[in-house]
């Protein structure tokens, strides 16, 4: 209980989680207290269940069903539970030992009933909880191996039926319907566990499909049902493990559930089953997978399943004829399959498919940025630096941006022409900037450019002439604050007017920032006087917003 506090409350939950805590106080219901855990229902956008485990090697921890805790954070649920409790403080041990006591006495009443009282007892439970009674059926249907009976019990396992509201299972009752589900997996362990594998795996392959399709109209916010999937995957992979299915059946299997939509559940890969296929097993899907592939070579499941096989038999080469046979237009497949032949050391006709997939780019403004990256980099580091600089210049043409204009510049300036190529760009991207007079959000970035370049009064100068976006004014005042304290001053106090009719925290720090930049200005120009009068003018036009007085003192204004 030493670490139950409210200190450490509000350390592990954060300020604005405790805060937010503190209005679920009347929220919290069902306190159940045991040895080292607290549980509770807390009320919010929905009934949520949080638990705090009190007893931890940390002192604290909690865990909440609400999506924020399922994310791994102490919520506001556990803030309120915990502030409950201590609110409880002196009866907590009293309810702990009464807890305990109950527990105990309990168990000492089961331990003293006959047999046939407890099984009136279980009959009468069973009668009124229908989970109960689905998980016992399913485990005699298990026990007396009637396969029939427990298809039927999984299939109700799995029907959305009884938690869907108008055809969908919102995220209120998902939990419940993954809490059921789950009992599938118990039920597969367990005939694989009693010598009948062949069953489970049977099983398992229905319960993909019908979870799979289940899925689509479930909120699965959380994950649950995506994790069940894997464990299915898991459950089935372990069945056949037991039961040693016929390969080539098996493959058969695989090879659809690779290209069906069930796979997006359980994201199974065939090569996992390599040690159950088998040499046999291993040909055959192998066949299969070339047969998918020839008959939907643009497939996205058939390319996946062929390219897998042939990585794993070692075979480049119809690697890269999966890649071949469905070229993207922007040169990314060219790239893959460059990459493949660096791995197989065929660097040479990596570098022939990289040069065709610019040749294959109708347009390089659409490009794969990685594949221009990948050729320039080849290029130079075999020293054909000028080679290296048309790419660049090509793709600088085609998208003028910022970072395409620095790689231009990075590649002219190794092969020792930047002189030149800077004036051509520079020419490009003033033309632009005349032509898009004011339009582009971010500015010219003629702008960016030339202040990349340290040219500063050529910036100056543009943005005179082109027009500039606050973000560049802003920079190039910052930038000649000392040489052009007028100028600069003049750029301040025009992004600092709008910012005087806002309001909020951070729009304060920015117009505080901007002030202490016009004092800085008016410090250059020897005319402290008129910043004096400016600020004490702001001051008493301001006077309401105290937040903005404060931090104007804090900083000296």
């Amino acid at each position: 209980m030493d670490g139950l506090t409210e200190a450490n409350l509000r350390a592990l939950a954060g300020a604005r989680s405790f805060e937010r805590g503190l209005g679920y106080l009347d929220a919290v219901a069902g306190v159940d207290v045991g040895d080292a855990r607290v549980t509770a229902t807390v009320h919010g956008t929905e009934r949520y269940e949080a638990e705090l485990a009190l007893d931890e090697p940390g002192g604290l921890a909690g865990a909440c069903d609400c999506p924020y805790g399922l994310e791994g954070n102490f919520c506001k649920h556990l803030v309120a539970l915990g502030l409950t409790v201590l609110a409880r403080g002196d009866s907590l041990p009293r309810q702990r030992k009464a807890a305990q006591d109950r527990a105990h006495g309990l168990d000492a009443w089961l331990s003293g009933l006959s047999k046939d009282e407890l099984l009136a007892l279980l009959r009468d439970q069973i009668a009124e909880d229908r989970q109960l009674r689905r998980r016992l059926e399913l485990r005699a249907a298990n026990a007396r191996g009637d396969l029939p009976a427990v298809r039927a019990r999984v299939r109700e396992l799995l029907d959305i039926g009884p938690f869907a509201r108008y055809g969908y299972v919102e995220y209120a009752d998902a939990r419940a319907y993954a809490d059921q589900a789950g009992q599938v997996l118990s039920a597969l362990r367990a005939l694989t566990g009693s010598g009948r594998a062949a069953d489970a795996m049977v099983l398992a392959q229905e319960a993909m499909l019908l979870l799979a399709k289940a899925l689509e109209s479930v909120d699965d916010s959380d994950g649950r049902l995506m994790q069940i999937g894997a464990d299915l995957a898991d459950a089935h992979h372990d069945a056949c493990r037991a039961a040693r299915p016929d390969p080539e059946e098996l493959a058969h299997w695989l090879a659809g559930h690779v290209l069906g939509e069930a796979d997006d559940l359980t994201d199974i890969d065939p090569l996992d089953y390599e040690d159950v296929l088998g040499e046999p097993g291993m040909t055959a899907l192998r066949r299969l997978a070339v047969e998918a592939w020839r008959g939907n070579r643009t497939g996205w499941a058939e390319k996946y399943l062929m390219e897998r096989m042939a990585k794993a038999g070692g075979d480049v080469d119809a690697v890269i004829a999966v890649h071949a046979a469905d070229l993207a237009p922007n040169g990314h497949t060219h790239l893959l399959i460059a990459r493949e032949l660096d791995g197989a050391g065929r660097p040479d006709e990596a570098l022939r498919w990289a040069e065709r997939g610019i040749r294959h780019t109708e347009d390089l403004a659409t490009a794969d940025t990685a594949l221009i990256d990948y050729l320039s980099d080849r290029y130079t580091r075999a020293n054909r630096l000028p080679e290296a600089v048309t790419l660049r210049r090509d793709h600088f043409a085609a998208r003028r941006t910022l970072l395409t204009y620095r790689q231009l510049r990075a590649a002219a300036q190794a092969a020792d022409c930047w002189q030149t190529e800077r004036e051509e760009a520079r020419t490009l991207l003033r033309t632009e900037a005349n032509r898009r007079q004011n339009s582009r959000y971010d500015g010219p970035v003629l702008i960016d450019a030339l202040l990349d370049d340290g040219d500063v009064d050529v910036a100056w100068q543009a943005a005179t002439e082109t027009g500039a976006h606050e973000r560049q004014w802003r920079t190039l005042a910052d930038q000649s604050r000392a040489d052009r304290p007028a100028d600069a001053l003049d750029v301040y106090l025009r992004l600092a007017e709008p910012l005087t009719g806002q309001t909020g925290n951070a729009v304060y720090e920015q117009l505080v920032s901007l002030l202490l930049n016009i004092r800085d200005c008016h410090h250059h120009l020897n005319t402290p006087h008129e910043f004096t009068t400016y600020i004490t003018a702001l001051r008493t036009a301001q006077r309401r917003k105290r937040n903005l007085l404060r931090l104007m003192d804090e900083r000296g204004l």
